[in-house]
C-alpha cells in the first residue's frame, strides 16, 4: 500500500491535439508525487516497493446530461470524467492525509491545465484510510529498495 487507482472516460486515450492526454505519463508523475510526500517528522510516508498507480479507461460511461450543456456553452458535448482514488493503511494523521491529497491535486491540475481550460472534464481525488478485515502482501519488490 498505497494504491491509487484512476478509472476514467476512454475519450482520455487520443492524442492531446483530440482533448486526450498521456496517461503512462500522469501514472508516472503520481507515483513521484506520492514517494516524494513527508510527514511530520520528514520522513517518506510511502514505501517505494508498495507504491503503485494503476489506470483503467471504463468500458462503458456516462457523464452528465450526455453533452447538452457543453454544447450550449459552446465547449463541445463530448465530456471527460476521472476519478483517482488512493487508498493507504490505516493509522497516518491527519497531517499526512491532508499533504497526500494536496500533492495528487497539484499534479493533476498541472496535468490536465489544457482539458480544463478546452473541454467539459471533471476530475475528483480522493484519499481514503483502509480498515483491513484481512491483509496480506507477497512480494519481490520491496526486497529491491530496502537495502540498509
Amino acid at each position: 500500500m498505497p494504491h491509487l487507482v484512476i478509472l476514467y472516460t476512454p475519450n482520455l486515450d487520443r492524442t492531446a491535439s483530440e482533448g486526450g492526454t498521456d496517461m503512462d505519463a500522469l501514472c508516472r508523475t503520481l507515483c513521484d508525487a506520492m514517494l516524494a510526500v513527508r510527514d511530520e517528522a520528514d520522513k517518506q510516508v510511502f514505501p517505494t516497493g508498495g507504491t503503485r498507480v494503476l489506470a483503467y479507461p471504463a468500458a462503458h460511461s456516462a457523464v452528465g446530461d450526455g453533452g447538452a450543456a457543453g454544447i450550449a456553452a459552446g465547449l463541445g458535448g463530448e465530456y471527460a470524467f476521472v476519478y483517482m482514488n488512493v487508498r493507504m493503511a490505516k493509522g497516518r494523521s491527519t497531517v499526512v492525509h491532508q499533504r497526500v491529497g494536496e500533492a495528487l491535486q497539484a499534479v493533476v491540475k498541472a496535468h490536465f491545465a489544457t482539458q480544463l481550460a478546452t473541454r467539459p472534464i471533471g476530475i475528483t481525488v480522493q484519499v481514503d484510510e483502509g480498515h483491513e478485515v484481512f491483509d496480506s502482501k507477497t512480494s519481490s519488490l520491496h526486497p529491491l529498495f530496502n537495502k540498509g
